[in-house]
């Protein structure tokens, strides 16, 4: 007989908590921005204080759970930034510590997996589509057949965080920090193309393109308008390419003060929004893609299906 579950994601910008009832019925879901992947490109090493918020919020995500009646259903996944720190043994420890869960390392393939199964059933888009994945240290593509099985697969060392942290250091960046940051996304998706190539696969064959993640939910939040973030007006939002163009550029000239202020962002997540926006609406453009799908299922969702 099945159990509440629990999953979270502990991303390089924020932690994630997904609580189910045992009938699969969402309970909570929760996000805090504790940007763990705070210099850890330039260090290879996770830094104190950034650990610490990342460990206090899985200790207050640990007591909801527990709330809601989850024992031992509980899987706690980390990806790009703890999988890039060379001291990760301390984020285990730490977790083992304070929520009593051995916690995992997804690798980026996982990580893709896990984010395709979780968008593609929950908006309605042509096939074949393909899904984006957004994060604060790599970013995920995945292509799938007209049967929704996964093709095609990369993880790109490209993400929010690490775009921001490498280029775009200036508020507001300059206009040669963006030419950089654009020629390294340039760069990472030569690669990616490479990579699909060598599955027998390429991008361009998608019909349709789904974005997820807290950039692309947050994106697809500030198209519509909206004064707050609302999760129910977000999901399956179609966000056309000249609109995301748009968009970014007008937030590459905003300061984070301004960015912050929009009605929609969520706090901490207006100094790397830019650079998550930059990443999405040069993949839009590379592929010839008309919009851009916002979902707000991802790999949360995907985790947390492998516990029901």
């Amino acid at each position: 007989m099945s159990a509440p579950h629990a999953a979270v994601d502990v991303g390089s910008n924020s932690v994630r908590l997904l609580v189910l009832a045992a009938d699969g019925r969402r309970i909570t879901r929760e996000m805090t921005v504790t940007r763990l992947a705070a210099g850890v490109d330039q260090t290879g090493h996770l830094d104190d204080q950034a650990l610490t918020r990342t460990l206090d919020t899985i200790a207050v995500y640990r007591d909801l759970w527990r709330e809601y009646g989850v024992t031992d259903r509980v899987r706690i996944a980390a990806t790009s930034a703890v999988r890039d720190a060379e001291d990760r043994d301390r984020f285990f420890a730490g977790v083992r510590d304070v929520a009593g869960v051995d916690a995992e390392v997804l690798s980026g393939t996982q990580e893709a997996a896990l984010a395709f199964a979780g968008a593609i059933g929950a908006v309605a888009v042509e096939r074949p589509a393909a899904v984006i994945d957004i994060g604060g240290g790599s970013t995920e593509l995945i292509l799938g057949d007209p049967r929704d099985t996964v093709v095609g697969d990369v993880s790109l060392q490209l993400g929010c965080v690490r775009l921001t942290e490498r280029h775009l250091r200036e508020d507001p960046p300059r206009r040669e920090e963006v030419r950089a940051a654009r020629s390294m996304i340039v760069e990472r998706l030569d690669a990616a193309d490479e990579a699909l190539a060598a599955q027998g696969v390429q991008l361009r064959a998608a019909a349709a393109l789904v974005g997820v993640a807290g950039t692309v939910t947050t994106l697809g939040a500030l198209h519509l308008g909206l004064d707050a973030y609302e999760e129910s007006l977000i999901h399956g939002a179609v966000v056309p390419a000249e609109d995301l163009a748009a968009l970014t550029e007008r937030l590459l000239t905003m300061a984070s003060a301004e960015r912050a202020a929009l009605g929609p962002m969520q706090p901490g997540r207006e100094d790397v929004i830019h650079g998550g926006a930059l990443i999405l609406a040069e993949v839009v453009a590379r592929y010839g893609f008309g919009s851009v799908v916002v979902s707000e299922a991802d790999s949360l969702d995907g985790l947390a299906a492998t516990l029901g």
